[in-house]
């Protein structure tokens, strides 16, 4: 049996993207635009499209392995608020083969930065049993973003 643990940590990642923050916030609240860059690790030949119903109370869900055969996770996110083009506000939790591992409340922040979007994500979680860990989390944030940047400058092009 596992042992129970329960650990909360909060990161801020910014980010400054060459791109109008309307485009930048659309990357979110587009489910096909989100697709290409959400699960950013992940085989996309082993994860279901991204479902996002972007509204207040919404669900945004995402099911995949990191590796072929690997264990299954499954993220699903609630909208708590949505400010278009200034801020969106979400719950979340991530599950590892049907066991919960972690619950979060994330913020992302949109702001003008020159032509392009300064974004600023907050993540404050809750990770569980240590089967999560907010340094992972961390970097898997930051990963998604750098798909995001790239997927934003092949849409420049």
């Amino acid at each position: 049996m596992t042992e129970r643990s329960t650990t909360h940590a909060t990161f801020t990642i910014e980010r400054s993207f060459d791109a109008p923050i309307a485009r930048v916030f659309d990357a979110w609240a587009d489910a096909k635009a989100k697709s290409r860059w959400f699960a950013g690790a992940t085989d996309a030949s082993e994860r279901e499209a991204m479902e996002v119903d972007f509204r207040v109370g919404g669900v945004e869900r995402s099911v995949g392995t990191l590796l072929d055969g690997g264990p299954v996770y499954t993220y699903e996110g609630v909208f708590q608020d949505i400010v278009r083009n200034e801020r969106i506000v979400l719950t979340h939790h991530i599950s590892r083969d049907g066991e919960r591992i972690s619950v979060n409340l994330v913020s992302i922040q949109f702001a003008p930065d020159g032509d392009g979007t300064r974004l600023t994500v907050t993540d404050q979680g809750t990770y569980l049993d240590g089967l999560d860990q907010a340094h992972w989390r961390e970097a898997g944030t930051r990963s998604q973003l750098d798909v995001l940047q790239r997927d934003l400058s092949q849409q420049n092009g």
